[in-house]
């Protein structure tokens, strides 16, 4: 599973990690079926023992009534790249006894090429391919990983966030129970608290400054082992950027970008392996090995405080109504003392409110500068996550006996 995932995961990616590569291409010949409407792509390396359960779930799909969905409306394009094992041909197999379309394809790259970002573009960019030769701008790009299994509704409950209006899904990531079973006290502790911190700051979010179309009930991940895009929103937002990693994480902000409406949807969930040796710097695995390592160090969780993620809601929601006063020719605001509580320079946020195409595009402007600069980490220390939820609830608490900020 990628990152995007936890908040102790880094959400931020620099310019520096964008990269330059030639345009290649699965050559997938076999045509998508005049019914396919999903296109559902797995990045796969190493992973023969997860494939035959992953696969499996895919083909157990049903509709939010229990029907068996027609396997002529979905196919699954799996890349095995640089394995050493035979993922490919259990890939084959698998798919043969499931009378599944799955198309698998083996690369082996130079191992400077052979990273997720690589992996993941190159699915999604077939995917739109083989949907728009098929006619389907709203058919939907479908990403999930090798090592995780889908929810039986999982294309089911995303068709029906795309059918209310959404033009990408995310879904919930949760760890097989027995794997998380396995994991020593102070990881899975780690793990959950993560979840619960996470759902805290949405909550919040909704009191302080909510999205209209991504309201609560909803969480807060948006990772490759599940998520989706509609085939013209994936155009729209420029396809998956060229980064490295977090690529699950650079795409959904490129999405924000285009203000695509993006659904954190509870009825969308994968389950996925607790294993601790990651495929990538910034996936599940490596996030388990750091709380463990942290653990054997006892060395505290930290995060950013209750009041530093409200201060920080509280800025983008200024934020937004100081662009969209430039946007509506009215007088732009105080810039000046919003540039102080965002820590940045007063000079710096006027320049950028005045060209920011969007405001997805600013907001990411100046998260960015934000760690540039290094002030706002200064200035909001983190916390121990124990104090920071406890702080959230009571927080919540207060905002929910307040009728007026609804």
């Amino acid at each position: 599973m990628q990152s995007g995932c936890l908040p102790a995961i880094a959400e931020k990616f620099t310019r520096s990690e964008l990269i330059s590569e030639p345009p290649l291409s699965l050559s997938i010949e076999i045509s998508p079926h005049v019914l396919c409407n999903f296109c559902v792509i797995v990045p796969v390396r190493d992973e023969a023992e997860h494939i035959p359960a992953m696969l499996a779930a895919l083909s157990q799909q049903y509709d939010l009534n229990g029907q068996r969905l027609d396997p002529r409306t979905y196919e699954v394009i799996i890349l095995a790249n640089n394995c050493t094992d035979c993922s490919a041909a259990v890939a084959r197999q698998t798919a043969k006894q499931h009378e599944m379309p799955v198309h698998v394809v083996e690369r082996n790259f130079a191992p400077a090429d052979a990273y997720i970002g690589r992996v993941r573009k190159l699915l999604m960019d077939e995917a739109y391919a083989r949907l728009t030769a098929n006619g389907r701008p709203r058919g939907i790009i479908a990403s999930t990983d090798g090592d995780t299994c889908v929810a039986p509704t999982w294309l089911a409950a995303i068709q029906h966030e795309i059918d209310q209006g959404a033009d990408g899904v995310s879904g919930r990531i949760m760890i097989e129970q027995a794997d998380r079973a396995s994991l020593d006290p102070h990881t899975r502790a780690c793990y959950l608290r993560a979840i619960g911190y996470g759902y805290l700051c949405v909550t919040l979010e909704f009191y302080v400054d909510p999205d209209p179309f991504d309201r609560l009930p909803r969480h807060h991940q948006h990772c490759g082992a599940s998520l989706a895009v509609t085939a013209e929103t994936y155009a729209k937002a420029g396809g998956m950027p060229p980064v490295r990693t977090p690529e699950d994480l650079a795409f959904y902000r490129s999405l924000l970008r285009v203000e695509a409406k993006f659904r954190h949807s509870p009825l969308v969930w994968v389950k996925t392996s607790a294993r601790q040796q990651g495929r990538t710097s910034n996936g599940m695995a490596n996030q388990l090995q750091l709380w463990a390592n942290r653990g054997n160090q006892q060395q505290s969780y930290l995060v950013e405080s209750a009041s530093a993620v409200e201060i920080k809601l509280q800025s983008k929601r200024q934020l937004r109504q100081l662009w969209q006063n430039l946007q509506q020719s009215r007088p732009l605001g105080d810039w000046q003392l919003l540039a102080k509580r965002l820590c940045v320079e007063s000079c710096w946020l006027k320049a950028e409110l005045e060209q920011a195409s969007s405001f997805g595009f600013l907001n990411e402007r100046v998260e960015t500068r934000q760690v540039e600069l290094g002030h706002w980490q200064q200035h909001w220390p983190q916390v121990p996550i124990e104090q920071a939820m406890i702080d959230l609830r009571t927080r919540i608490s207060h905002l929910r006996q307040q009728p007026s900020v609804l």
